[in-house]
């Protein structure tokens, strides 16, 4: 239970050091104060026998928009969510979606073969599989009596067996 406490401590604190990178850069341009503009897709990772499963909350978001990459173990989520455009017959009284781009990073397990993540989106909702590795087992092997075989001439001694010369 240590190595995926340990994962999800990494996952988190990847998350939130992205968070204070965007709130003090914006791709790149540095400005002044926190902006409440900002748009920060929410995102939930579960884990399933299998496979790891991030779920990404991207309304008004079209596939065309999605940038999904991994680079040395971090999946980024990039995109941007635009404006709707307003029209001269309405008038705003509250908006409060928001709207830009967008970046998220998770770190991915060390074991996750990248090449099988796979992932798909409808109604807003962005899914990512990351497929488990397969299990390593250890191969157990036939021990059979005979003869220590060495690379040196002088004789072997065998830990539990004394060694006469």
């Amino acid at each position: 239970m240590t190595v995926l406490t340990d994962l999800f401590e990494d996952l988190r604190d990847a998350q939130e050091e992205m968070l204070r990178q965007a709130r003090g850069l914006r791709f790149g341009h540095a400005y002044e104060g926190p902006s409440n503009n900002a748009w920060v897709p929410a995102v939930d990772i579960a884990e399933s026998k299998d496979a790891y499963l991030v779920t990404v909350e991207l309304p008004g978001v079209g596939i065309d928009e999605l940038e999904l990459t991994c680079q040395s173990g971090v999946m980024t989520i990039r995109g941007e969510r635009h404006h709707a455009e307003d029209s001269s017959e309405q008038t705003v009284h509250r908006a409060e979606r928001r709207f830009g781009p967008f970046l998220r990073s998770i770190t991915l397990p060390g074991n996750v073969t990248t090449e099988a993540i796979d992932a798909s989106a409808q109604d807003g909702v962005l899914l990512i599989t990351v497929p488990k590795p397969k299990e390593a087992h250890a191969k157990r092997i036939q021990v059979h009596p005979g003869q220590v075989h060495t690379t040196t001439s002088a004789p072997v001694a065998l830990p539990g067996k004394k060694n006469h010369s």
